[in-house]
């Protein structure tokens, strides 16, 4: 696999249950990607979605298979350096923000830096909301702000760690089309203009055409794996070759 890999996943497999409960969520998947791409992985519900995303961000462990997150084998980490590593070369993004009601939006995008103790956490914090379109919104809680400009602040707490990967969990399903075109603006962004790789999980084909790849998933196996012109009906006409729609 390539050197500039943010992400390398091989035989990926995750069973839930056993005997006749058992569940097979992935199934021997491969999965590599660059520094700074935009990839986002659709598919039905059930399909392996979610776990994929689980284990990539640490917070599970595979059955079989490995993942690599900037050139780190996360199965062999200790506790202590998994969770180091997902609080400084991982940023999550989730579909309900994850805010905390009683903080600001410095506050709340400064607090992973704050909890890693390190200096100048609030000023780091205030340039990602400065760059993410909040500057005007720094000392708002999250009662103040729309949905659109509640997931930009997440996103900013996201990114204040400076990650080398973005997580984001069907981030637009609490935001209506227009909210949601921005927030796919912005990640594009997040990765076109600040290096980030972003993997983004969505049911949304408008959402996942911001993506510069698309990978289409079912059964827990990868089926396909696209590379998106940025026309709006890129993902959709992919997901009914796969027989997906």
């Amino acid at each position: 696999m390539t050197q500039t890999a943010i992400v390398e996943v091989a035989g990926l497999t995750k069973v839930y249950g056993s005997g006749a409960a058992e569940v097979t969520a992935l199934d021997a998947v491969d999965l590599e990607v660059p520094a700074g791409q935009f990839l986002s992985v659709m598919g039905p519900s059930g399909c392996g979605k979610s776990t994929l995303l689980n284990l990539l961000g640490g917070l599970d462990t595979p059955t079989a298979g490995t993942v690599r997150i900037d050139g780190q084998t996360l199965g062999d980490l200790p506790d202590d350096q998994l969770t180091e590593l997902r609080r400084r070369r991982i940023g999550f993004v989730f579909q309900f923000f994850n805010l905390i009601p009683v903080l600001d939006a410095v506050e709340n995008a400064s607090l992973p830096l704050r909890l890693d103790g390190a200096r100048g956490a609030e000023a780091t914090a205030t340039g990602w909301l400065e760059r993410v379109g909040l500057a005007g919104r720094l000392r708002n809680r999250p009662d103040q702000l729309s949905g659109g400009e509640q997931q930009r602040v997440a996103i900013a707490r996201a990114l204040s760690t400076e990650p080398a990967l973005i997580l984001a969990d069907e981030p637009t399903g609490n935001l209506d089309s227009k909210a949601a075109t921005e927030i796919g603006e912005l990640l594009r962004q997040v990765s076109s203009e600040w290096g980030r790789s972003v993997l983004m999980v969505t049911h949304d084909p408008r959402l996942a055409s911001f993506a510069q790849r698309l990978v289409l998933m079912r059964d827990g196996r990868v089926v396909d794996d696209v590379t998106l012109d940025g026309s709006r009906e890129g993902p959709r006409q992919a997901l009914e070759r796969s027989g997906l729609l």
